[in-house]
């Protein structure tokens, strides 16, 4: 993994979770397999991140009976979260448009130097 994409992962993490209990609740092993599914996060990741989203009140837990063993604990975003959510999913669309219109004009720039150099050469 190249350190940008591990970089980019670290930033949007919180996110993704915020997003994923923004359709419903879960408990931990669901949301870590969940991110693993789409973002390649690694399920130790998960736990920390969550406790440090409870303290920020970001989420809050509740124990659920599980009919395959002990309870679980399972998350659901707050009101807190839903507008860091919000705020976060802004900031993200402004930031991707940016860096998009950045890597446009870079390609465009390569192209043209791309083109220029044959031309030079014709």
């Amino acid at each position: 993994m190249s350190e940008i994409e591990i970089q980019l992962k670290k930033g949007v993490l919180g996110l993704c979770v915020l997003a994923l209990l923004s359709k419903g609740d879960s408990y931990a092993y669901e949301i870590a397999s969940r991110m693993a599914d789409a973002v390649d996060m690694g399920e130790g990741t998960i736990y920390p991140l969550m406790r440090r989203m409870q303290s920020e009140g970001l989420v809050a837990t509740y124990l659920e009976e599980s009919p395959s063993g002990p309870s679980r604990k399972y998350y659901r975003i707050t009101q807190t979260g839903r507008a860091r959510l919000a705020g976060q999913i802004g900031e993200w669309r402004s930031f991707t448009e940016a860096v998009e219109a950045l890597i446009a004009t870079a390609q465009t720039t390569d192209t043209q130097a791309q083109e220029g150099e044959t031309s030079h050469e014709a």
